[in-house]
């Protein structure tokens, strides 16, 4: 009789390290600082507001993102399963919280506009707890979860979650303003593949066949092995040389009035909204902002309290306006 798939899955001799993985996760590195080197061009100035957003880069950034997600759910299963290492993922899961805390605190002091309160960091870490639970069920069964969880905030959203403390959830009606927003719906999808995907080569003996896959040249492995590391040190470096390139190269400086057409209405569609909408709620607050003689300050961030409550009051009209 034929032995169980399911019950065979432990290996006889503990496995070599699967390298493969490790150039993987260098790859999916260098797709990320690609991706936030032309963030970075945009905030200073060279690239138009929402190019990093929008069209085939929102795209890129979403296979980043679920790339990461997908080999932290992969070797959550190499690390933890058959037998659960308490102490080993604790102090993993402990570092990842770490530096997504710092990570926070950064940005809320650098760019509190965008602070970055539930990013792909700590996607990761409260993924990967959940993850737990689904270590031991039958792949097809996770695979189930994952589908479910994805395709959840297409189906239902509630004001319920607009709430700050639920935010992290991500079935919020309003998107937050973030610079990384990794919330757990859709994104523990990619995890939850990643575990089953893990399982399933497991019992099936592909892990031997990868662990002799070319691996690739060994800085990429030896990022992919300090990914966490690179993650944190690779966006300073990168702002820090778009600086010196903005003292050396200067951008043009953007007419403002189409400069804040193209701010208004990239932070709006963010939120979800219609475009003909957005196109329409932003003309009307360009055209109350020059009545009020407020543009200039709102392009400077200079907004005393008192016109901060009439630009407000006026974004209320127009989104009553432009319904």
């Amino acid at each position: 009789m034929a032995a169980d798939p399911e019950t065979s899955e432990k290996p006889a001799v503990k496995p070599r390290r699967i390298e493969a993985l490790d150039a993987a996760r260098g790859l999916a590195l260098i797709a990320m600082a690609t991706y936030h080197f032309t963030w970075d061009f945009e905030f200073f100035g060279y690239l138009d507001p929402g190019t990093a957003t929008h069209g085939w880069l929102k795209l890129y950034a979403r296979v980043i993102a679920s790339s990461f997600l997908f080999l932290a759910g992969f070797s959550l299963v190499l690390a933890q399963y058959p037998v659960l290492k308490p102490r080993s993922f604790a102090k993993r899961l402990a570092v990842i919280v770490a530096a997504a805390l710092a990570i926070t605190l950064a940005t809320a002091i650098a760019m509190p506009d965008g602070l970055i309160f539930f990013g792909i960091l700590h996607a990761i870490a409260a993924a990967s707890l959940i993850g737990l639970a689904f270590l031991r069920l039958p792949p097809v069964l996770t695979l189930l979860a994952a589908a479910g969880a994805i395709a959840l905030p297409d189906s239902y959203r509630s004001e319920i979650f607009d709430a700050p403390a639920l935010l992290f959830v991500g079935l919020s009606e309003h998107l937050p303003r973030s610079n990384d927003y990794v919330p757990l719906f859709p994104w523990i999808g990619a995890l939850l593949i990643g575990i089953a995907t893990a399982r399933i080569a497991m019992a099936r003996g592909w892990l031997v066949r990868l662990a002799h896959v070319p691996a690739g040249p060994g800085w990429l492995r030896l990022a992919g092995r300090n990914s966490l590391l690179v993650y944190l040190v690779h966006q300073p470096l990168l702002i820090a040389v778009v600086f010196m390139i903005s003292i050396i190269a200067p951008p043009q400086k953007a007419d403002p009035i189409q400069s804040y057409l193209a701010s208004c209405e990239s932070a709006c569609l963010a939120e979800g909204s219609d475009a003909g909408l957005c196109t329409r709620f932003c003309a009307c607050t360009l055209d109350r902002l020059q009545q009020q003689s407020l543009l200039a300050p709102l392009q400077s961030g200079a907004i005393l309290p008192d016109k901060d409550a009439r630009i407000l009051e006026l974004a209320r009209e127009c989104s009553a306006i432009s319904q």
